[in-house]
């Protein structure tokens, strides 16, 4: 077992389970999902800590990825199922994505940031993730084109949600995001 190998496997045991994230196909998903390959080489070292990391742009336009535990309990809380479609607004350089593809039938990732989106797309064909695609896009507008979804997740804090997103739910769908500044 590689050294990421190891430091994934410990995330999930020592972060996700001992915060309630319980639903197995989510663990599974997140310990399979190689978590470094999403952050920039510098910040490598703390990919699987137990805090927001950087992985793109700055000031407000900046992309994160969730501390996992936190990302993880709303991933279980969407409750994905096998054949849905999720939008993954804001998705930055991938991670929600990848994670997402591993429980739902198609992902298609929402990025402002042209660059990021490039990137993002790169490395999901990199690692061989066929079911997911990144599109550029404006975040408040979402992804009608691709819709709609039978859930959308916020990958970030959203003060207000846009009622573009909520048109873009199949009936009975789920909207994940955390409320806050």
């Amino acid at each position: 077992m590689g050294d990421y190998e190891q430091v994934r496997t410990h995330m999930v045991d020592n972060q996700l389970r001992t915060n309630d994230v319980t639903d197995l196909r989510v663990l599974d998903a997140m310990e399979s999902v190689p978590r470094e390959r999403f952050v920039p080489a510098s910040r490598r070292c703390i990919a699987y800590s137990d805090q927001d990391v950087l992985v793109a742009g700055e000031g407000s336009a900046s992309r994160y990825l969730m501390k996992p535990h936190v990302f993880g309990k709303l991933v279980q809380l969407a409750a994905v199922q096998p054949g849905e479609v999720v939008l993954c607004v804001g998705c930055g350089t991938g991670y929600s994505v990848a994670v997402f593809a591993q429980l739902a039938g198609s992902v298609v990732g929402l990025e402002s940031d042209s660059a990021v989106a490039a990137a993002a797309s790169e490395l999901l064909v990199e690692l061989g993730i066929e079911n997911a695609a990144v599109i550029e896009g404006d975040l408040v507008k979402g992804g009608a084109s691709e819709g709609p979804y039978d859930v959308i997740f916020v990958d970030g804090a959203i003060e207000v949600l846009p009622e573009a997103l909520t048109a873009q739910l199949k009936d009975g769908g789920r909207l994940v995001a955390v409320r806050g500044l």
